[in-house]
């Protein structure tokens, strides 16, 4: 279907960002699609936004990303205007937040197109956070909340030339059985992270915990006692992550947010955060805390 034509196209120069913002907002309000020239962000490489330029107020295309995802717009592929300039568009979001919930999981859920290692912030943060973990052949490795394991591919690539012993766990067996097609040599059982401790599954070297923790029903402050406790072999690892962004329109948007806030609300992210890293300090672990869309709280034990 051809795009819906564009409105009279706008112009920036020399405005400010706080009158280029509200412009678009009013354009995108408008109409689906917004077009404008603005100064080229290759004419001005080295410069910070707001330096002035011979075209006007220079902003990289960092800047712009920005823009869009504060209007809820997608920026389109930019195209070359005259000399110093480029056209830029927006499409405004066509579809709503993904949202899990009940049944949101499962093998049919929406969530599933989502692969989190095509983030390259998750992918580089992660792999960071997995490094840290000292894990020879034959360790060990939990995975709770594992749903259909795409981030477990993550392992093979922090840990390329050993053979991990990987359970995974999770409430969803539609997912889990997606998670066994996946990785046939790990295995998978259907938990509920409420439930631990499980005695059958005995104690790991490594124990990952992805956008889980903080999930509706779940106890954070019974689970990391848990998990930790209960399952984390002497001078073990854990790899926690807190969701601290979302996805709208196939794209991702930065920021926790509450239901029903507009702009992302970190106060709830930074309170758990602090919380975990405040009780695995108290119990003799190294702790970082990095990431971006995702929180890692990595600790790290100390063996006493």
């Amino acid at each position: 279907m051809p795009d819906a034509p564009f409105p009279a196209e706008l112009s920036f120069s020399f405005e400010p960002l706080s009158a280029v913002l509200p412009a678009l907002r009013a354009a995108l309000a408008a109409a689906p699609l917004v077009a404008f020239t603005a100064p080229d962000p290759d004419a001005g490489v080295g410069l910070y936004a707001g330096e002035v330029t011979a075209w006007g107020v220079h902003r990289p295309y960092g800047v712009w990303v920005d823009v869009a995802d504060r209007l809820g717009a997608h920026l389109l592929t930019p195209e070359r205007a005259e000399e110093g300039r480029v056209r830029l568009r927006l499409r405004r979001d066509a579809s709503g937040v993904l949202r899990g919930g009940a049944g949101g999981y499962g093998a049919d859920a929406a969530f599933q197109r989502v692969d989190k290692l095509e983030d390259p912030a998750f992918l580089e943060d992660f792999l960071e956070a997995l490094g840290r973990a000292p894990l020879r052949a034959g360790a060990r490795v939990l995975a709770v909340g594992v749903n259909s394991a795409r981030e477990l591919r993550a392992l093979a690539l922090a840990y390329p030339d050993l053979a991990l012993d990987v359970v995974g766990v999770d409430v969803d067996a539609s997912a889990l059985a997606l998670a066994a097609q996946r990785f046939p040599a790990f295995t998978f059982v259907e938990r509920d992270v409420n439930a631990a401790p499980w005695a059958d599954l005995g104690r790991f070297d490594l124990i990952v915990a992805l956008s889980v923790l903080q999930s509706p029903g779940v106890d954070l402050d019974r689970a990391v006692r848990t998990l930790t406790r209960a399952h984390l072999a002497p001078g073990g690892t854990v790899v926690f992550g807190f969701p601290n962004a979302r996805y709208v329109d196939g794209r991702l948007s930065y920021g926790a947010r509450l239901r029903n806030f507009q702009r992302p609300e970190l106060s709830l992210l930074m309170k758990d955060v602090a919380q975990v890293r405040r009780y695995l300090q108290k119990h003799a672990f190294r702790v970082f805390v990095t990431g971006k869309h995702e929180v890692f709280v990595t600790g790290q034990q100390f063996e006493l």
